[in-house]
């Protein structure tokens, strides 16, 4: 994986990395792009998730000033709200890696991350750096800055409580440090083994702001227009800057786009105050090589080395020039008339001893060529999966479009000389099939060894940094053109037709040959004094399995290692390629213990299928604005061994932005109906006996509100109604029209998952029945206790729950509230319960089954418990 490392990094390869058809450029894009051969600046932008990055800033870096940008996102967003889908965590992480990576398609940057993990909000600077970390992720910016040289940085966030979150201020902390850190030969040192060496950018300056209540800005900070217009990309800079946010989708962040004017505000942390322009004081012209190679060299130098040192000097003193009459003599119904003095500039380029700039710029030039050359290559499969030690049939198709001189050659696996066969607009198409290594792996770098605490443990330095992983598999590619030869690595893909979306490219992805899932996701013990008498264990193969006998084993893993196994089921498998085979299995011969946690499974197959166990199970998450994301995990079921007792069957469930709760309650033997907007009836809301809202559904769902009337009248009538959190913004908090009171819904949180909780109502059904919630069913609770809690409550409303944060003086009330009305009863409650099911935390489990519990059955029961 090191081998593509430079590839990517420094931005060789010409081909997109993800899901889309080989890219081309238009003529206008080729022009674009060949005015930024004559610029040698450089700007990193750095905050702590995805969505934070100023994208309008970006764009207008990228495309009027024709910078190297690049967005330094500390974490991948994992500890965020899902408005798309259920993906928590770590999976949400992967869908908002690859919507960064869509928005820097569009505003020009490129993406860059450390190992920090989004474990959630946090209050404070100082338990963000301590969760993460700080040396460890501080390394990691250091490397990106080494490895990207910017000649500025700049932050989105200040150090102080303006940040509004503690990750925001700790990410400004860690890039003013690693401003200083780069630049320190002492600082890292290891780094230096993998060719980097100590930078020192020209200044780090704050990106000031007026958003979320605060005003940052003032007419005393240095200040630049970038809301331009840009005729080459027939778009205003706030134009791409709109595209590009309204990738973010899982955060609900499309925006309209902004025209004309746009100031922005910039205040100096460190270095040298911008006067007249950001890049003050830095040449970012080719001036800056010709000077480095006209310094004084030492007096021990011979004359071999001055000859030499003159040539360097005379291919930098031409490159300027060169480019300059690119720009001019280039035609846009002829970009292949450029090719030549293209060559000619790679050429002088690969002379100028610059290591870094060679590399940068020839990566630039080696794209342009391709574009103006119209050549269309790509490497495809009619396969989603590439199975770990079988074989891949791959199609290579190549097309001259232009006519320009060219022949080449296709390496290993293919081995193909093209001759002349690269002739004008004539297809050159072959196929071959070819073993694929048991040890490739397309998990995701940063899932490989899981987390250390707050990061992710990444143990290929040359792999931090990256957005993703270089391609599962590639084709090296040999052009030879104008007597050079350039060499491309085409990625294969999974290609294939959709009836409706057309043609339609996706990464290709390897898999084991079997993998390993198993349901239902808990085993509940004593739930209503019953035990889950049976799970199901599914092997899902990638490839036909033909009468291979496999071992099935019942194992425990702790801190990475295999710690215990025991053989339980042994069979013959016959599995056609993508079919899955099914066994029943009595949780009595898979618990062993009370004390057990989770149950996993091992399967130890002949060496001709896989040589190593296994026990990874294959998720694949789609939508449709990003490529496929295929990974690996360690499936369980997770043992749940308190007493939880349910009252009540059916549940009504409307369905918010994405979250599991629902499968929770089925899972606890309810049956719980899907409502849509058509069901919100009387006659239908009647038969249940409680009516669940799921998280954010008043922020996805419009029509709700015009059924306020409706639920109420529910509520009125005997129902039991149960709103789980809605956000509200910080210039509008929501005004509640979900209840019978008033209240609204706040940006109140409390985000230590341990801090101590109060009982406001110790007599309130809520805590009472079926259940006795009591302070062990606050225990185990993961990331935070809960989000957006109810304010100005109307009297009607009881309290139930108080807790505070660590260093907090006034506790917090409005986690979960209850109000009756009429026969009936609503519940309003911030609490996490949409992290905490799915994590099968028992003591969310026993105060949910309260909150869905109608109290009026304990009436008719005589119920005193």
């Amino acid at each position: 994986m090191k081998q593509f490392f430079l590839i990517l990094f420094l931005g060789l390869g010409f081909f997109p990395t993800r899901a889309q058809a080989p890219r081309t450029w238009n003529s206008a894009e080729i022009l674009l792009n060949l005015k930024k051969l004559n610029v040698l600046g450089s700007v990193l932008y750095i905050a702590a998730h995805p969505d934070d990055e100023n994208t309008r800033l970006l764009a207008w870096l990228a495309n009027e000033k024709s910078y190297r940008t690049a967005y330094l996102s500390l974490t991948r967003g994992d500890g965020g709200q899902n408005l798309i889908g259920d993906e928590q965590g770590v999976e949400l992480g992967l869908i908002r890696t690859q919507e960064l990576l869509s928005a820097r398609r569009i505003d020009g940057a490129e993406q860059f991350f450390s190992t920090a993990y989004d474990f959630g909000y946090t209050k404070s600077t100082e338990e963000a750096l301590e969760l993460w970390n700080k040396n460890q992720v501080l390394s990691n910016v250091v490397w990106v800055i080494r490895n990207f040289r910017p000649d500025v940085i700049i932050t989105r966030f200040p150090e102080d409580s303006r940040a509004g979150h503690g990750q925001h201020s700790a990410s400004a902390v860690l890039a003013r440090e690693a401003f200083v850190a780069a630049a320190d030969p002492k600082m890292f040192p290891d780094q230096f083994r993998y060719g980097v060496r100590p930078w020192q950018a020209k200044r780090i300056l704050w990106n000031t702001f007026n958003f979320g209540g605060a005003n940052t800005q003032s007419e005393d900070q240095f200040k630049v227009d970038v809301g331009g217009f840009n005729p080459l990309l027939g778009k205003s800079y706030g134009e791409l800057a709109a595209e590009s946010r309204s990738q973010h989708k899982s955060q609900g962040f499309g925006v309209s786009a902004q025209r004309g004017e746009g100031i922005e505000y910039f205040k100096t942390v460190l270095g040298d105050p911008p006067q007249h322009d950001l890049m003050d004081g830095v040449e970012t012209d080719w001036s800056r090589v010709i000077h480095q190679q006209t310094m004084p060299k030492g007096s021990g130098a011979t004359a071999a080395s001055n000859t030499e040192a003159t040539d360097r000097l005379k291919y930098a003193v031409s490159i300027p020039n060169s480019i300059d009459s690119l720009i001019r003599h280039f035609s846009f119904e002829h970009p292949e008339y450029s090719v030549p003095a293209l060559m000619r500039l790679r050429w002088a380029l690969m002379r100028i001893g610059d290591s870094y700039w060679e590399k940068r710029k020839l990566a630039e030039v080696e794209k342009l060529i391709l574009a103006c050359s119209g050549i269309y290559m790509e490497a495809t499969t009619n396969e989603p999966y590439a199975v770990q030690g079988k074989t891949l049939r791959v199609t290579l198709n190549v097309v001259n479009r232009s006519g320009i001189p060219m022949s080449g050659s296709a390496m290993a696996p293919f081995d193909i000389e093209f001759g002349n066969k690269l002739t004008e607009n004539k297809p050159f198409t072959t196929s071959k099939t070819f073993d694929i290594p048991a040890n490739f792996t397309s998990q995701p770098y940063w899932l490989f060894h899981g987390l250390d605490g707050g990061h992710f443990v990444v143990d290929d330095q040359s792999l931090i940094g990256l957005p993703e992983n270089p391609p599962a598999i590639d084709i090296p590619l040999n052009l030879e053109i104008e007597k050079q030869f350039l060499t491309i690595r085409i990625p294969v893909q999974y290609r294939f037709t959709d009836p409706v979306m057309g043609e339609i490219y996706q990464p290709l992805a390897i898999a084991p040959p079997i993998s390993i899932s198993a349901g239902p996701p808990f085993v509940f013990t004593h739930l209503n004094n019953k035990k889950t008498r049976e799970v199901r264990l599914f092997l899902n193969a990638k490839t036909k399995i033909d009468s291979a006998r496999v071992s099935v084993f019942r194992y425990e893993y702790e801190q990475g290692k295999l710690i215990k196994d025991s053989l339980f089921l042994e069979k013959n498998l016959n599995i056609p390629a993508n079919g899955v085979q099914t066994y029943t299995i009595n949780t009595d011969s898979l618990i062993k213990s009370k004390d057990q946690k989770s149950i996993r499974f091992l399967v130890k197959m002949p060496p001709a299928f896989s040589d190593t166990p296994l026990s990874f199970a294959v998720r694949r998450i789609e939508y449709s604005h990003i490529p496929a994301i295929t990974y690996y995990y360690l499936d369980k079921i997770s043992i749940i061994n308190e007493d939880i007792k349910t009252d009540g069957k059916k549940i009504g469930y409307i369905r918010g932005a994405g979250d599991k709760v629902a499968e929770s309650l089925q899972q606890m033997d309810y049956e719980v109906s899907f409502l849509e907007e058509k069901d919100l009836t009387a006659k239908t809301l009647r038969q249940f006996d409680a009516i669940v809202v799921g998280v954010r559904a008043y922020n996805v769902h419009d029509w709700l509100n015009n059924y306020h009337d409706i639920l109420m009248d529910y509520v009125k009538n005997g129902g039991n109604l149960l709103v789980q959190y809605n956000t509200s913004g910080f210039s509008a908090p929501m005004k509640a029209k979900f209840g019978p009171y008033d209240f609204v819904v706040s940006r109140n949180r409390i985000t230590d998952e341990k801090a101590s909780v109060d009982f406001l109502v110790p007599s309130d059904p809520v805590l009472n029945w079926p259940n006795k919630i009591i302070e062990k069913d606050f225990e185990g609770w993961i990331q935070e206790r809960g989000i957006y809690f109810a304010d100005q409550l109307d009297p009607a409303y009881k309290a139930i729950l108080s807790m505070k944060d660590p260093g907090e003086e006034n506790a917090q009330n409005g986690s979960l509230i209850v109000g009756n009305y009429g026969k009936g009863r609503f519940i309003y409650t911030g609490l996490v319960f949409f992290r905490e099911l799915p994590a099968g935390v028992p003591g969310a489990y026993r105060l949910f089954a309260n909150l869905v519990a109608n109290p009026n059955h304990r009436k008719k029961n005589g119920s005193s418990k």
